[in-house]
Formats: C-alpha cells, sequence, structure tokens
C-alpha cells in the first residue's frame, strides 16, 4: 500500500483537486511498477467518470483523458467511491500535507489501514 501528497497550485476548484489526485495515484502505481491498483475517492463524479471509458467534455475533460491513458500500465485497476466519513484519514493527511507545504511519500507493506507502521521511501 502507498500513499502520496502532492501540492498543486492554482488547482481552479475542489472537483479539479479530486481528479488530480486519481492521476497522481495511477502515476504512483507506474512509478512502483505495481501490477494492479484501487484507486479510492469520496467523489463520486470523479470516479463514475474515471470507470467510464468514454470522452469526457467537462472542464476535467484532459485530466480524465490522462488517467484513461495511464490505465493500461496495469493488469488491473479498480476505481472505488468510498464515503467521507471514511476517507477521513486521507483528508488529515492532505491538510497536514497543507499546513507543512511539503509532500510525502509512504509506503506500508500490509493492507491493515490506517493503523500500522509507514515507512518513507527515499525519493
Amino acid at each position: 500500500m502507498a500513499m502520496k501528497t502532492t501540492l498543486h497550485r492554482n488547482v481552479p476548484f475542489p472537483f479539479a483537486a479530486e481528479a488530480f489526485a486519481g492521476l497522481q495515484a495511477l502515476k504512483l502505481g507506474i512509478a512502483m511498477d505495481f501490477p494492479s491498483v484501487t484507486i479510492m475517492g469520496d467523489s463520486r463524479t470523479i470516479i463514475k467518470k474515471c470507470q467510464a471509458m468514454k470522452n469526457d467534455k467537462s472542464v476535467i475533460g484532459a485530466i480524465i483523458k490522462d488517467i484513461h491513458s495511464k490505465m493500461t500500465s496495469f493488469e488491473y485497476i479498480s476505481f472505488q467511491f468510498i464515503n467521507r466519513t471514511e476517507n477521513a484519514f486521507a483528508h488529515k493527511i492532505a491538510e497536514e500535507a497543507l499546513k507543512k507545504e511539503e509532500e510525502t511519500y509512504l509506503v506500508r507493506e500490509s493492507d491493515d489501514f490506517p493503523e500500522g507502521r509507514w515507512r518513507r521511501d527515499p525519493d
């Protein structure tokens, strides 16, 4: 399991930030050479757009197109919607990254999330 926070400047609206998060998750999976990934998010609209393999004409269409182009890098990929209440850990980590103005990269070997120990991989 891996987690990464990335700071983006000048993101026009929160909807775009959710789409960028999905794209960054795929890029992390590619960088770590994972054969399969499960991307979880609390924006049902973004999850549906990622699952639908059709041209998206919304304002985030370019980001969705980038997500679709990276999907071929995996043997298996899943996009799952989770309620915001279940995603509190991710929001806490994002808030900390914003406060500290730093990006983080953490990896954990087991699947029991969010408890347990995380290790920081070198850049």
